[in-house]
């Protein structure tokens, strides 16, 4: 495992996660309901920002590595899914919303998976869909986490319309990526 400054944030947001989800479980007399809101926004943004950072810091240090590839998808559906699960623990969002998103993750992490045995891991490399699909989860977790009223914007509301939406394109992607599989699948398979 190369110890670079990219493994370490990816590291960082891996170690980020107990505490993410401690925050809902601390003692009501050391974090209060909507500060906890906040500080749960505040750490799940921070996780997505070096999400990004340890990407961008791979490549301009040339940087990256197998082990990198493989632990930063990791660290991101690890938080994602822990984020779900909260949310749906504080009923901000619905199960069947949670289990669409994780359940795709898990799906196409072992279709990548199969495909890279098969060696066309290239067939379902990120889709821009994809992307828009992360990008709409993206903002709509922190609004679910956060929760409280921010002037006339209504994070919750917000946030709600932004998870269907996610979880729509969550469908679509993972139709898309079976899509480009069937190729490879129905040679080898």
């Amino acid at each position: 495992m190369p110890l670079n400054l990219p493994n370490l944030l990816t590291w960082l947001r891996i170690i980020l996660i107990p505490l993410f989800v401690g925050i809902f479980y601390f003692e009501k007399s050391w974090v209060s309901g909507s500060n906890q809101n906040l500080v749960a926004t505040v750490i799940f943004v921070a996780a997505a920002v070096t999400d990004w950072l340890d990407g961008w810091l791979a490549r301009k240090l040339n940087q990256t590595s197998a082990f990198g590839a493989f632990l930063d998808p990791v660290a991101d559906k690890l938080m994602v899914a822990a984020a779900l699960i909260i949310l749906v623990q504080l009923h901000r969002v619905d199960a069947i919303i949670a289990l669409i998103i994780i359940g795709r993750e898990i799906a196409i992490s072992a279709l990548r998976e199969w495909m890279a045995q098969l060696g066309d891991s290239k067939s379902i490399a990120v889709s821009f869909l994809g992307k828009l699909k992360t990008a709409t989860q993206m903002i709509a977790i922190p609004m679910l986490l956060y929760h409280d009223q921010l002037g006339p914007l209504n994070p919750q509301s917000v946030g709600t319309w932004l998870i269907c939406i996610a979880a729509a394109l969550t469908l679509i992607s993972m139709g898309y990526y079976l899509k480009a599989a069937l190729p490879t699948l129905g040679k080898k398979g």
